[in-house]
């Protein structure tokens, strides 16, 4: 089947199981036991319309059609987000769930549509991944109000959006605490002693037999036996998260930066001995560029290990602050929406971070293959 009729099948069916949708109720009203329709509000009227308008003219020979169908894609989503607020968890219907399976292949078609209005491949990257996470909060939101999931086991967006906005200054007191002197101070330390380790240990291979398997021991040790210890030689102040991330972060840099750094190749460094180039010569214009990409390699993955690390260390001591001393105080009192409220600013300031680091790889190491568009 040509690539494109394939693609206006995909939308014929997402079109069909949105109409068809109508037929059965969406929402049950539980204060009448009746049941409602989509088309039951002026709003979700409003969104399903501008929804079926923008899938009709999508295929029509316009430029605007393509970014008028993820528009409409967007003010479709809304409609199950209004019935279920009209009526109350625990109400969704039948035709509610037909309604969304019809929009997630048109949710689908949407973002292959968005990959090709955008030439820039990076800002191709931010979009759709944009878009997926949006996607997937907007299902977890109609998943738990629809079937009407127990706070207790999964609050739904709108809940944890309630309570960070409530605490906003004290989720900001425990990130600056947690991510300004703990995360970013163990980060440093660790990757750039490893990356120090790995240089001169490159330089002296010998090195290699000792410090390799002994690097291999210390992070093959659980953080939840390293942080206590941690802890009483440091204190539980900062300096002990620190100390963790930094034993966390150290191994990955080593191994990975040492790699990098015999990843040059041999001929080139041959030829280089051979005009008499020493070797911060050899170390700067050949050994460093090719390390790069497993230098941010290691990084990237740092970047996710120390922020785990700092909340799990909180957990074993600290002040009466941080994501960590949060997230188990609030288990204590059974306020899961503080507990994921937490989760939720340590996963977007990780992802922040590793998406910062992303960025500074591709402006530094941006004649490497793997990057090359």
């Amino acid at each position: 089947m040509p690539r494109g009729l394939a693609g206006r099948a995909w939308d014929m069916l997402g079109l069909l199981l949105v109409l068809s949708s109508l037929i059965w109720p969406a929402v049950i009203d539980p204060e009448t036991g009746t049941g409602l329709r989509l088309f039951a509000s002026t709003a979700a009227t409003f969104a399903a319309l501008i929804l079926l308008v923008s899938l009709l003219t999508r295929n029509l020979a316009s430029p605007v059609a393509p970014a008028a169908a993820i528009l409409g894609v967007i003010a479709g989503a809304a409609a199950p987000l209004i019935l279920l607020r009209l009526t109350g968890p625990g109400s969704a219907a039948f035709g509610l769930w037909v309604y969304v399976a019809g929009l997630t292949i048109l949710i689908w078609r949407a973002m292959g549509v968005l990959s090709t209005l955008i030439d820039r491949d990076i800002v191709r990257r931010i979009l759709v991944a944009s878009v997926f996470g949006v996607a997937f909060v907007w299902y977890w939101q109609v998943i738990t109000i629809g079937f009407a999931v127990p706070s207790i086991l999964l609050p739904p967006p709108s809940m944890i959006w309630d309570r960070m906005v409530a605490d906003v200054h004290l989720l900001w007191g425990d990130f600056r605490l947690t991510f300004f002197e703990a995360v970013l101070t163990g980060f440093t330390i660790g990757s750039l002693s490893g990356f120090l380790f790995a240089v001169v240990v490159e330089r002296y291979p010998f090195l290699a037999r000792g410090l390799i398997p002994l690097g291999s021991a210390f992070s093959a040790i659980p953080i939840i036996a390293v942080a206590p210890i941690m802890i009483i030689w440091f204190g539980f102040g900062s300096s002990s998260k620190a100390a963790v991330i930094t034993l966390m972060t150290f191994f990955p840099m080593l191994v990975n930066a040492l790699a990098g750094l015999r990843s040059a190749d041999r001929m080139e460094l041959d030829l280089m001995r051979s005009y008499g180039a020493g070797y911060p010569t050899r170390f700067f214009k050949l050994m460093l560029p090719a390390a790069l990409p497993f230098v941010f390699n290691a990084l990237k993955i740092n970047s996710t290990l120390a922020m785990i690390g700092a909340i799990v260390a909180e957990f074993f001591g600290t002040p009466l602050a941080g994501m960590g001393f949060r997230i188990s105080a609030s288990i204590g009192r059974l306020q899961l929406d503080m507990v994921w409220a937490t989760i939720a600013v340590a996963a977007l300031s990780g992802s922040l971070f590793y998406g910062c680091i992303t960025l500074l790889e591709r402006r530094l190491t941006f004649w490497h293959p793997s990057l090359r568009t």
